[in-house]
């Protein structure tokens, strides 16, 4: 069976931790190859991962001709920079998100992929590929909760440590950029279009500048969509579709289970019941779903349009908290 060898562009913990696992069990796809700054810390990691090839530089990893697709788990304000080296060099490119540190930036992106058509590029929002999207998106098409009135989403954790990547404010940390990213991506995901009007409110860290703790309302005409994140609360994923009739709880939305089975709890009128899905991981699913776009080249899953899409919501947000004022997209 055909598979897509990737090379890895560091050693981030998501990538080592999370991501490199996941792909080394894909069907259509196979980590060849690791980078860093760090010689060593290169060779250390792909000998703990069972990677053949290991590179003291991200410049060394793109001229490997070996290497088809490169996945980027680089800090925020590194993303478009190197996705843009990698398709100057060759390579199909999925990109941790968020894709940008705003918009403008995510449009250089776009603009710039379009000079190389034959090259895959996409936000690696990976909760998307969970199977129980599918039957989330089926349930609501289906009208089991009649019309949606409310997306509530919360994605939390505590984190206080001053050399973490995500509490660094001049390379895109805070918990706007790090995980109300997925918040956004979820509401519209569901929704299947844009919000016409945004509001935020955040609070800073005194110290570390970023936002610890971000809440939003966006309006998608007559429906709304909500969400809170916070980089220094309990650990908590959580969201809700409401509906006219019904609604549906998702179970850990971002992050689920890779081990156990997951499950979401779907009400109609009175009625409440759970529908439980088989253990899978989305990590392995992106992978395959991206390397199988390459193998056939066809559309990736998620078009780098959505990339764009979602920062120009955060960047309203951010505009919104600063002027104390709700902000049309």
């Amino acid at each position: 069976m055909k598979k897509i060898s990737w090379g890895v562009l560091s050693t981030a913990n998501i990538g080592t931790n999370l991501v490199i696992p996941a792909m080394q069990k894909g069907k259509y796809s196979q980590v060849y190859a690791i980078s860093s700054r760090d010689k060593e810390k290169a060779l250390n990691t792909a000998e703990m991962l069972g990677i053949p090839k290991a590179y003291g530089s991200y410049e060394e990893i793109l001229e490997d001709s070996d290497i088809q697709a490169v996945y980027i788990p680089l800090p925020n304000h590194l993303h478009v920079e190197w996705a843009v080296k990698a398709l100057e060099a060759g390579k199909h490119v999925l990109c941790e998100k968020p894709v940008a540190l705003d918009s403008k930036q995510a449009e250089y992106l776009i603009n710039k992929s379009r000079e190389f058509p034959e090259q895959k590029v996409m936000e690696a929002f990976m909760f998307r590929f969970h199977p129980r999207w599918d039957t989330v998106k089926r349930l609501i098409r289906e009208g089991t909760i009649g019309e949606i009135k409310n997306i509530h989403s919360v994605f939390t954790y505590y984190n206080v440590d001053p050399l973490n990547i995500r509490n660094q404010a001049d390379i895109g940390g805070g918990g706007l950029m790090d995980i109300g990213c997925y918040c956004i991506s979820l509401s519209r995901f569901i929704y299947e279009t844009e919000p016409v009007h945004v509001s935020g409110v955040m609070d800073y860290d005194p110290e570390m500048k970023i936002d610890r703790l971000t809440s939003a309302v966006m309006d998608f005409g007559g429906r709304t969509a909500t969400f809170t994140c916070s980089t220094q609360s309990v650990d908590r994923q959580y969201a809700e579709i409401i509906g006219s009739r019904g609604r549906i709880e998702i179970e850990n939305p971002f992050v689920p289970s890779s081990v156990r089975p997951t499950k979401i709890i779907h009400q109609t009128g009175p009625d409440t019941s759970e529908i439980n899905f088989e253990t899978c991981n989305q990590y392995t699913i992106q992978g395959d779903l991206f390397s199988l776009a390459i193998l056939n080249n066809s559309n990736v899953p998620t078009p780098l349009d959505d990339g764009v899409a979602n920062m120009k919501v955060i960047d309203k947000i951010l505009e919104s908290h600063n002027t104390g004022t709700v902000i049309k997209l």
